[in-house]
C-alpha cells in the first residue's frame, strides 16, 4: 500500500461558511501589504494562507476602498446584493 492510499481512510473536518470575503493575492507579499496597512489590518478577521486574507464580515466595501486608495484595482466576484427578506 502506498502512503497515498494509506491516508485515503482519514477524515478531514472542514466548516463551510457562507458570505465570506476574502481578499486573493497574486504573491505573498500583497497580502503583507494588506496586512501592514493599519486601516485593512483592522478589518482582516484572518489570514488562511500565505496568499488568502479573511475579512471581517460586512466590511468588505471600506476594504475595498482603501486598496483603490492604495492604488490597486480589485476585481470583485461573486458579489451578493442586499440579503432577502
Amino acid at each position: 500500500m502506498t502512503g497515498f492510499d494509506a491516508n485515503a481512510n482519514r477524515r478531514l473536518s472542514a466548516k463551510l461558511h457562507r458570505r465570506v470575503c476574502l481578499v486573493l493575492t497574486e504573491d505573498a507579499l500583497l497580502a503583507e501589504e494588506v496586512l501592514a496597512r493599519k486601516k485593512l489590518s483592522a478589518e482582516v478577521a484572518g489570514r488562511l494562507s500565505d496568499k488568502v486574507v479573511l475579512i471581517r464580515p460586512g466590511r468588505i466595501d471600506a476594504v475595498l476602498d482603501e486598496l483603490r486608495k492604495m492604488g490597486h484595482t480589485p476585481q470583485v466576484v461573486g458579489k451578493v446584493g442586499e440579503p432577502r427578506a
